[in-house]
């Protein structure tokens, strides 16, 4: 028997049938730089600081200034649409004008770069959560558009959606054949800017490495 599920606005796909315009189904292209090893990513687990998550007082995206200049008129989120998607041919202004993007969270593929997100693997609220509130200005720029570790990655949009701020024991991608990689790549990123992890998030992802 086909499979299904449900991809943006309750559609259901079978067997990787397309009943939308652009949607598709197939294997995920997105892939970001310096996703560690299965264990790699469990050592630098071991080595997180444990604690509850700390208040959200203060915390504000504006914070983090995000999709900055990155030069030759692209700005961060125009330089992932590029590097996570396939046949992609942008304009003067670097905005993509075609290109196919497959999101690795829930498999489904576009065609418009408006049906799209970049996602901080690693949301800003919940960095902030976990340590970025005392960070300088500056520290959360280059944390917000980081695109030399796993923490942007193109994706469907309203799932970039459902998944807001949380953590892996609250969320995690539709895919679960994408399990792994996403859990090495929000390890790594913990582990790389010095971000706490509370108990319940750890354990999350204890079992999804677990899946490697």
């Amino acid at each position: 028997m086909p499979t299904t599920r449900t991809v943006r606005n309750s559609l259901t796909v079978l067997a990787g049938v397309a009943l939308l315009g652009s949607i598709t189904v197939g294997v995920a292209d997105a892939t970001p730089p310096g996703i560690p090893s299965a264990e790699t990513a469990k050592s630098q687990l071991a080595g997180l600081t444990v604690k509850p998550d700390g208040s959200q007082t203060g915390y504000s995206r504006d914070k983090f200034p995000h999709w900055i200049d990155q030069g030759n008129s692209c700005n961060t989120r125009e330089m992932v649409l590029k590097r996570d998607g396939t046949n992609v041919q942008v304009g003067s202004d670097c905005y993509p004008t075609s290109g196919k993007w497959t999101s690795p969270y829930d498999g489904a593929t576009w065609s418009s770069p408006s049906d799209v997100d970049i996602d901080h693997v690693v949301p800003l609220a919940d960095a902030w959560r976990t340590g970025a509130s005392s960070w300088t200005q500056e520290q959360r720029q280059a944390y917000a558009n980081d695109l030399s570790d796993p923490q942007l990655i193109a994706v469907t949009d309203n799932v970039n959606q459902e998944k807001g701020d949380k953590s892996p024991d609250q969320w995690k991608p539709p895919s679960t054949g994408y399990w792994c990689t996403y859990a090495k790549m929000w390890v790594t990123v913990k582990y790389k800017f010095k971000l706490t992890v509370n108990s319940a998030e750890k354990s999350a992802l204890t079992d999804m490495l677990g899946r490697c």
